[in-house]
């Protein structure tokens, strides 16, 4: 694991250099019987052809349909990837291209039917190539994933409810050189929680006005501003706890007024994260990255990580 130290304000535009501000803030451093699966009554020469032969790694996922939504959230930011598998979890950390966003994410064991990993392994894939396998299962298919003990290959395979079909998917996997950054436990000036659904309205509103948006944070609540050839325009969502379902609330947690400006292509894209969380929690200061959290029901969270755009870049 490579360390971390936070950097200071950038004082390059965050969108010119080849590295980036984002990466300028990390240092390099068993079922009942009676529900027996078709997976478990396949044997002799159909075992053997779904590769039970030296197998170090079996994911079984239930909720299938998780999976898919995870691999729309991140494809179009970040093309290929790592997915380390250890004891206590699948995870993903990711730039995209230019080195302005970071998505990192993690699905704990315990959130798994069946989780097996032997040893810690990492498995470099083409995330939009994962995503078109992922569309060939149903969304209340079973997703089992395997990997052989030195293998260059993975297995998808998908089941379907009635347990009565079963598919299976091989893709080989990809060498990729890329560092593990570890990311700072910072204090952030405020901390907004929202309804996600809310904040992908409003990130798409905006943007057919301007390229940009202006998020200020007071303690009256979180403004949205935007500038275009057609005119301006702002939203503000008020602080409200007062609400029949906590989901449905906009909660402020603020030590410091903030406000910084990002690319909306940006945050248009980490929203395709919506359909995982029924709220985002949006934390802001003027010396770190944005961070968006969609946390994943009990099994964990995806956060995508924002470098603001410098005055000078306006």
């Amino acid at each position: 694991m490579l360390e971390i130290s936070l950097c200071p304000r950038a004082t390059l535009a965050s969108h010119r250099t080849a590295d980036g501000w984002v990466s300028s803030c990390f240092n390099r451093a068993k079922p009942a019987e009676e529900k027996r699966s078709l997976l478990a009554l396949i044997s002799g020469e159909e075992r053997r052809y779904f590769g039970n032969r030296s197998t170090m790694l079996e994911l079984r996922l239930v909720q299938g349909s998780l999976l898919k939504k995870v691999l729309e959230a991140m494809k179009d930011l970040v093309t290929d990837a790592n997915f380390d598998c250890s004891a206590t979890g699948f995870s993903l950390q990711a730039m995209d291209s230019s080195h302005v966003a970071l998505v990192a994410l993690l699905l704990r064991s315990e959130g798994f039917e069946h989780y097996r990993c032997d040893r810690n392994i990492t498995m470099g894939m083409n995330l939009n190539n994962v995503s078109k396998l992922l569309k060939c299962a149903g969304n209340d298919d079973i997703i089992t994933i395997k990997a052989d003990d030195g293998g260059d290959t993975v297995t998808f395979m998908f089941e379907n409810p009635k347990q009565d079909k079963i598919s299976d998917f091989e893709m080989k996997l990809m060498d990729l050189d890329s560092e593990h950054l570890g990311i700072p436990d910072a204090e952030y000036h405020a901390i907004v929680r929202m309804p996600s659904l809310e904040f992908s309205r409003i990130c798409k509103d905006l943007s057919s006005i301007g390229d940009t948006v202006v998020i200020s944070v007071t303690k009256e609540g979180i403004k949205f501003s935007t500038r275009g050839d057609i005119g301006n325009a702002n939203i503000v969502c008020r602080q409200n706890t007062t609400v029949d379902k906590p989901e449905e609330a906009t909660v402020i947690q603020m030590n410091e007024a903030v406000s910084l400006t990002f690319a909306l292509r940006y945050l248009n894209s980490f929203t395709k994260a919506t359909s995982l969380s029924e709220t985002v929690t949006i934390s802001l200061s003027s010396e770190l990255p944005l961070v968006a959290e969609y946390k994943i029901a009990d099994m964990g969270y995806i956060k995508f990580y924002l470098a603001p755009k410098i005055e000078d870049d306006e």
